[in-house]
Parts: structure tokens; C-alpha cells; sequence
């Protein structure tokens, strides 16, 4: 779905909208999107079917391509060189693919399913910072970990002190943000709370939510995915509020 910025009525289908099935006309449980702006076409995690796609958002368009088939992918990301970023939830890796590409380049985990620093445990959102380090929301580990360009193991830089709702843990956190100074933003899914990490802190703190389940205006029921604007509003995927919330942060 497309919404225009103050329009929360009148939201626009611009790609799938005709039932879950596995036709190139169709999507099914997809769970993460982006928008390659170079050439305006959205690449789409379309997870219920094993595949990521690629949809053209020029009007009149009603199918989609197959990028990369037979992938439980479930985040994905795109650095300034159009390099493609994926994460795998069943062999708990990341890959990087040029566009067209099958098979891409491990740059994360593949060590197989646990807790080391050079594994993860299901691996879901992404974010690729401009030096092409990649953060990867390790979700059931309960942490954020940072692998640099060529690494072979990853740099915890938030959460990893067990599943929890102190300000030094997570509970299966899900989508995240890392701005410009290198401060992290972390949707903390089960803590209903959106968590700021500034680079090297040993802890947390809550900029949105935090206030338990519910559908007030200070409250998630599972946050899930987070993005900015360029005036620095935060906006957060309430997922059990079937809403899209936005916050002004200090």
C-alpha cells in the first residue's frame, strides 16, 4: 500500500491485491519491503512464498518478477551501490546479491542456528550503513549485531544480555534504524517499545511505547518496523494496532 503524507483514509494498492496465492500477480505473507530509488521499482520479501520479488510501481503494472527463489528471506536492504541485502530465517544468514543475481555473497552468520558471535538465531530485519556494515536484528537472541565489511564475526551493539525489558535487554527485537551519528533505533517487539542505542552504550533508552500493551497513543502492541523522514520523525509499525504511528524525537 502507497498512503500520501496527511492522508490516512484513501491508501493506494501498488502491488498484489489479489488474494494470497504463489502467481506473479500475487503475494503471500510478505514481510519486508523497499523502495529502489533509482529505478522507483519496490523489492518485496514475499516470504509465505519462498522468494523475493521485484514490482514495478509504474500504473497499469500487475505482476511481479522473481529476483532470488527458494530463500526464507524475511528482511531486506539496499546499500547506494544497489547491492541487495537478505536474511534467511531457516539458515540464519545474511547475503548480499547484485540485482539478478542467485546465489550472493555470505556477509553474516551461515555458521549455522546459535548465540556466538559469528552465528545467529533467525535472523530479521536489516540495516546497511554507508561503509556497508550490516546490523542485523538477531531476533531470537535477543539482540542487534554489527558485522563490518568482510567480517567474520559480528560486534553486539545492543541488547544480547538475555531476553528481557531492562534497559540493557531486548525481547525479540524486530525492525531497526541506524542514523548518520551511528545511533541505533530498535523496534523491541515483545517490550511493545521503541529502543535509541548511541554508539558503544552499555544500555538503552525508550524514545516511543514502553507504557505496556495497548492501542494508546503512548502504547504499542507489537512494534515491528521503523523509518525516519528527513525532518526526523520516527515511524513505527504497530502490528496487533493494525496502525502506523508517528513520533517526534528529542
Amino acid at each position: 500500500m502507497q498512503w500520501k503524507n496527511g492522508d490516512t483514509t484513501n491508501g493506494q494498492v501498488v502491488a498484489g491485491d489479489k488474494g494470497a496465492g504463489n502467481g506473479l500477480h500475487q503475494l503471500n505473507n510478505l514481510t519486508d519491503v523497499l523502495i529502489d530509488k533509482e529505478t522507483d521499482i519496490l523489492i518485496i520479501c514475499d516470504w509465505g512464498n519462498k522468494r523475493v520479488m521485484r514490482w514495478s510501481r509504474r500504473s497499469g503494472t500487475t505482476q511481479g518478477e522473481i529476483l532470488i527463489d527458494n530463500i526464507d528471506c524475511y528482511g531486506v536492504a539496499m546499500d547506494e551501490q544497489r547491492y541487495l541485502y537478505v536474511s534467511d530465517i531457516k539458515k540464519h544468514e545474511v547475503r548480499r546479491y547484485q540485482l539478478g543475481e542467485k546465489n550472493g555473497t555470505l556477509v553474516a552468520g551461515g555458521n549455522g542456528e546459535g548465540d556466538g558471535l559469528n552465528q545467529l538465531r533467525v535472523p530479521r530485519y536489516l540495516f546497511v550503513s554507508r561503509d556497508h556494515s550490516v546490523y542485523v536484528s538477531d531476533h531470537k537472541n535477543h539482540r542487534i549485531t554489527k558485522w563490518n565489511k568482510g567480517a567474520k564475526k559480528g560486534i553486539v551493539v545492543a541488547g544480547g544480555q538475555g531476553q528481557g525489558n531492562a534497559l540493557t535487554q531486548l525481547s525479540h527485537p524486530q525492525g531497526i534504524f541506524v542514523d548518520t551519528l551511528s545511533t541505533l533505533y530498535v523496534a523491541d517487539d515483545r517490550n511493545h517499545r521503541v529502543m535509541r542505542w548511541t554508539q558503544g552504550a552499555k544500555e538503552g533508552t525508550v524514545v516511543a511505547g514502553g507504557n505496556g500493551t495497548g492501542a494508546g497513543a503512548n502504547q504499542f502492541s507489537y512494534p515491528v518496523g521503523l523509518s525516519f523522514d528527513r525532518h526526523g520523525n520516527l515511524y513505527a509499525v504497530d502490528y496487533g494496532n493494525n496502525r502506523v504511528q508517528r513520533f517526534s524525537i528529542e
